[in-house]
């Protein structure tokens, strides 16, 4: 969602992407460093990684949702996002000049988290879940986080290890749905396998397409965006299981009725 563009920016915002810590890369860029043999991040041996914990960027989505209320969408959106998100006005627009573009929407939705997917260094994850207006309009966003380190680490650190930094998302998008979705009893989070060592899988854009991929700087939680020249928009999240990456989330957004 810019949470809801065009709604209120998803219908209010309709867009939401990247980036620091890890890697936002077009088509061409990801298939140069694969071919490159670009090392990632090792991963652990064991099954997980201690410093992967969902219920962090859990978290960092319901304080975003209580800013939001408290000090106004726009705010909360500026406050807790990077300087290089991104977001759907419908084509792909860096936070910055989305904020310029938009006024304060004269309702600020509220929003849930439903599923929580997280990388196995712990560095990145993506939540996704249920939003709604004053005046019964409802939908769902999904949202990337990224980890934002501040300062050094020590020099012997494990790659496990997180240090001092905060959470901030990357992108965030969403779109309205013609009825609510129903909550889960509890929000279901999984992390990537950090057995193995996985490879993004790379694809072609449909012709007049824009689109790009993200990655954990482990590479074991990958996102790609696809904008058609209309504004149909497609968001896939893939989390590595140790042998192949498994499609955690699919998001069709319709073309914009002025196309």
């Amino acid at each position: 969602m810019l949470r809801i563009a065009g709604l209120v920016w998803r219908t209010l915002k309709g867009y939401k992407p990247v980036m620091t810590g890890y890697r936002l890369l077009s088509t061409t860029a990801a298939i140069a460093i694969l071919a490159s043999g670009c090392a990632a991040q090792p991963m652990m041996r064991g099954g997980t990684s201690p410093s992967a914990n969902p219920s962090a960027i859990i978290a960092a989505e319901i304080a975003f949702n209580r800013l939001a209320q408290e000090k106004g969408f726009r705010a909360a959106q500026q406050e807790t996002g990077t300087k290089d998100a991104v977001v759907f006005l419908p084509q792909p627009t860096l936070l910055a000049d989305a904020l310029k573009l938009n006024e304060e929407p004269e309702a600020t939705p509220k929003w849930q988290p439903h599923k929580a997917y997280m990388s196995c260094d712990g560095r990145t994850g993506v939540t996704t879940g249920a939003w709604q207006l004053p005046d019964g309009k409802t939908g769902y966003f999904t949202t990337v986080w990224q980890w934002q380190a501040k300062g050094k680490l020590p020099k012997y650190a494990p790659p496990s290890f997180l240090g001092k930094g905060e959470w901030k998302w990357v992108l965030d998008h969403g779109d309205a749905l013609p009825a609510p979705l129903t909550a889960p009893e509890m929000i279901e989070t999984r992390i990537a396998s950090c057995k193995g060592q996985p490879n993004a899988p790379i694809s072609a854009p449909p012709e007049g397409a824009k689109m790009k991929m993200g990655l954990s700087i482990d590479q074991s939680l990958n996102y790609t965006w696809i904008v058609m020249p209309d504004g149909q928009r497609t968001l896939i999240v893939r989390l590595w299981n140790g042998s192949d990456f498994d499609t955690v989330i699919a998001n069709k957004v319709a073309a914009a009725p002025n196309g």
